[in-house]
């Protein structure tokens, strides 16, 4: 396994709240892989923006999917680089 993605939204179309509870979710599994020693990616789609991007972060995320928060921006390179953190 190279990398895990976590949805944190309900699958199904763009745009969706960021479902809170899902962080106890990312950070149980970085503990998991970090425990283990593992070489391991997670990824998260769904509901990311600037905010919620640093919640997903600071749980153990590394790699963010942010397609409506990007897209639906008016300057594409400024969202992108406050998902940078």
């Amino acid at each position: 396994v190279d990398m895990v993605l976590l949805m944190t939204v309900n699958p199904g179309f763009g745009g969706q709240k960021f479902i809170e509870n899902t962080l106890g979710k990312i950070h149980a599994l970085y503990h998991t892989i970090e425990g283990n020693e593992l070489d391991v990616d997670i990824e998260v789609d769904g509901g990311i923006n600037a905010e919620t991007a640093e919640s997903v972060r600071s749980a153990g995320a590394n790699v963010l999917v942010a397609g409506s928060y990007i897209y639906g921006a008016a300057d594409v390179s400024a969202a992108i680089a406050s998902l940078r953190g």
